[in-house]
């Protein structure tokens, strides 16, 4: 592997290679961008569970029996904060929207053709709004989600503005993902813009040299195009593509690129001084960093390819999208990179130009200071940073899920609007009923269907059952159960849960011979909790094996290998706790979402392990000749500096995540950059050389 590594580097790196090479990556990107483009096949209402989950069985069974009622959910929201909704204005607004046939809607509710007494139904009690159910197309996806919904709105919106005293907002799953995917995409522009400013800023700030700053960024916007264009082609493929995932692509993306960048141009800056020409200076700048900077890249390929063994669909979607993007990006650190440097020679370090034949001694002005005290001083340093880490490790016991994916979004948002205007006049329950089909193998009586409701109905916060659809052969029944509680509160799903539990028990109750299935959004979530409890176990077991492994490969050495991945996993659980504490006392975030704990696992373990390969393998090169001790300091004050710059890039790369509008993604991004600024400066400068000394103290050379 190193030797062909070699051959790719140095000819790269010669004045035709370096041409090819870019000429190359050039076409390739103005190629690709004439295909198919990522943002037709981003999806919103991605299915995050496995087929064989219970409330995915039960969506398709109810989709069998009464295929007319599956359509995508929502509630058209009329609204007066000053008094009694005016009818009136619901009259005329239902009318232009009923009138104008938009494309994708199935059904709405026409309040006009209904008795009073029907009517009164849909109001509140203190008939300040009403709702009026609506559903869309079965077959609709979510960007013809969000078409309909824009046209509705609209619609509403023009019809509206003759009545001052009444709002109208679109809620429940189809106002919700119209407005998450408008939501995204704009967000997607933001986060874009500032991570690219967040970078240029810190690079030109720690480095004092413009083309630095440009030279990285030029290498990451072509990878970046090139990783979308393909990932756009496996979209055309048929590969569903969570939103999400593409948000945190980008950061990955622009880190890992950045980083390489900064390990191959700290190299080739020295090697200048070695070599007139900057072709030989390069050269063997990348022999040098071509092999640490590719298998940094391989250990985190790999580490994303583990998620293929998940359960949970967002997880998997991950493997694919980020697999390709690691493997991009690792092609691209040993050629296009490289080629860019050189392209630009000694110009790119302007105004600080490295001048061949003249070499000043290094300086470590903080981890010089840093290392000795580290090295002279292990018990105290490393003890101090391990109480720490375990002080903070405790908050984990404090996590708490958060499932109502509404509360992440901004205030404003009309859905979140509408959204909230029915939990607060409404019972909170209607804003996402569950669906209960009833499978029996024969035929039930009007008692055992009325029976059974009446059983569903008395279990406790329980607010209403209704029987919606009845089979011809009155074997299947449909029953929308309507809880007192917010559905998508731990409260409702553990309630769910115990209801599904104990299915059984009320067919007996019931005199019914059959099966019950529950569908919609907070079966939904019961599954997702349990489905997601289980693969955090399995992707942290198997990411720690994986990559223990690797380290064991790079190594040569269980001890070293255990080291690092115990640090790592330490620093994590540190990371969160402190995180947690953190969202929570700064911004309110006193839940988070159950992805959170596993993207940042990911990322962090992932990431965070190529600093403490770069200090190790300074340390077992230094402790060829020299003592454990003395090898350290050298290892800590020589890797510090181009470590430090990376992960302050690094960092402030993912807390770019915090532009987004989403929770998930804002606490994700602050916890992620919480853990590797800890990584950077507290667990490869100080806790990892004290357990290394601590523990190898007596095999001196």
């Amino acid at each position: 592997m190193k030797s062909l590594l070699t051959s790719i580097t140095d000819w790269v790196t010669t004045k035709r290679g370096m041409w090819i090479t870019l000429v190359v990556w050039l076409i390739l990107m103005i190629g690709l961008s004439t295909g198919p483009q990522l943002s037709n096949y981003k999806v919103t209402n991605f299915q995050s569970l496995p087929n064989d989950a219970p409330s995915i069985i039960a969506n398709e069974k109810l989709e069998q029996y009464f295929p007319n009622d599956q359509g995508t959910p929502g509630i058209l929201v009329f609204h007066n904060e000053d008094g009694e909704v005016n009818l009136s204005a619901v009259t005329e607004i239902m009318n232009a929207i009923l009138s104008a046939d938009v494309a994708g809607v199935d059904q709405i509710v026409d309040i006009a053709k209904l008795p009073p007494q029907a009517t009164a139904a849909f109001m509140s009690e203190d008939k300040s709004t009403m709702i009026i159910p609506m559903t869309l197309d079965p077959a609709a996806d979510s960007r013809q989600i969000g078409e309909t919904i824009d046209a509705v709105t609209k619609i509403g919106n023009e019809a509206a503005q003759g009545f001052t005293d009444t709002q109208f907002r679109i809620t429940g799953p189809a106002g919700i993902a119209g407005d998450t995917l408008k939501l995204f995409e704009r967000a997607d522009i933001v986060l874009l813009l500032a991570t690219i400013g967040i970078i240029l800023l810190l690079l030109i700030v720690i480095y004092r040299s413009p083309l630095l700053a440009l030279i990285p960024l030029l290498a990451t916007a072509i990878v970046y195009q090139v990783t979308n264009q393909v990932i756009a082609l496996m979209g055309a493929g048929g590969l569903e593509i969570n939103n999400s995932t593409t948000s945190i692509m980008s950061i990955l993306l622009f880190a890992a690129v950045i980083d390489y960048s900064l390990f191959v141009f700290s190299r080739f800056r020295e090697e200048l001084n070695h070599y007139e020409s900057k072709y030989d200076a390069m050269k063997h700048a990348m022999r040098a960093t071509g092999m640490p900077v590719f298998l940094a890249g391989g250990t985190i390929f790999a580490a994303m390819l583990v998620l293929f063994f998940a359960s949970f669909r967002d997880y998997q979607n991950f493997a694919p999208i980020f697999g390709t993007t690691m493997l991009i990006i690792m092609i691209a650190s040993i050629t296009l990179v490289p080629a860019l440097f050189t392209l630009f020679g000694r110009k790119a370090f302007w105004p600080r130009v490295p001048k061949f034949g003249k070499t000043g001694e290094v300086k470590h002005g903080f981890w010089g200071p840093v290392a000795k005290f580290v090295v002279n001083k292990p018990g105290l340093s490393g003890g101090l940073v391990a109480m720490m880490m375990v002080v903070t490790s405790l908050n984990v016991f404090n996590l708490n899920y958060e499932f109502d994916m509404v509360k992440s979004f901004p205030k404003d948002l009309p859905s979140r609007e509408g959204y909230e205007i029915v939990e607060t006049r409404f019972n909170k329950g209607e804003l996402a009923p569950t669906s209960i089909l009833v499978e029996s193998d024969q035929a039930l009586s009007e008692e055992q269907i009325e029976a059974l409701r009446a059983r569903l109905l008395d279990e406790n916060n329980v607010a209403s059952v209704r029987l919606n659809s009845v089979s011809e052969d009155n074997a299947a029944l449909k029953y929308s159960l309507t809880l007192d509680l917010n559905p998508y509160s731990v409260e409702a799903i553990d309630l769910l849960k115990d209801l599904r539990n104990r299915s059984d028990e009320m067919l007996v109750d019931a005199g019914v011979t059959g099966e019950i299935h529950f569908g919609g959004i907070t079966p939904k979530l019961v599954d997702e909790r349990e489905v997601n409890n289980r693969d955090i176990w399995l992707i942290v077991v198997l990411e720690t094996v994986l990559i223990l492994g690797l380290l064991y490969v790079l190594t040569k050495s269980i001890r070293m290998s255990t080291y690092m991945m115990a640090t790592i996993l330490v620093s994590f659980v540190s990371a969160l706790g402190l995180g947690l504490f953190l969202v929570d006392v700064f911004f309110g975030y006193d839940a988070i979402s159950t992805r959170v704990p596993v993207y940042s696992f990911i990322f962090l373990v992932a990431l965070g392990i190529d600093y403490n390969i770069i200090l190790v393998s300074r340390f077992l090169e230094e402790r060829k000749s020299r003592k454990v001790k003395e090898a350290l300091e050298i290892a800590i004050r020589n890797t510090g500096g181009v470590i430090s710059s990376a992960g302050i890039i690094l960092a402030a790369t993912f807390a770019a995540l915090m532009t987004m509008p989403i929770a998930d993604l804002f606490v994700f991004g602050f916890i992620v950059a919480i853990g590797i600024l800890m990584d950077t400066f507290l667990v490869r400068g100080i806790l990892l050389p004290s357990v290394i000394l601590f523990f190898e103290k007596d095999k001196v050379k």
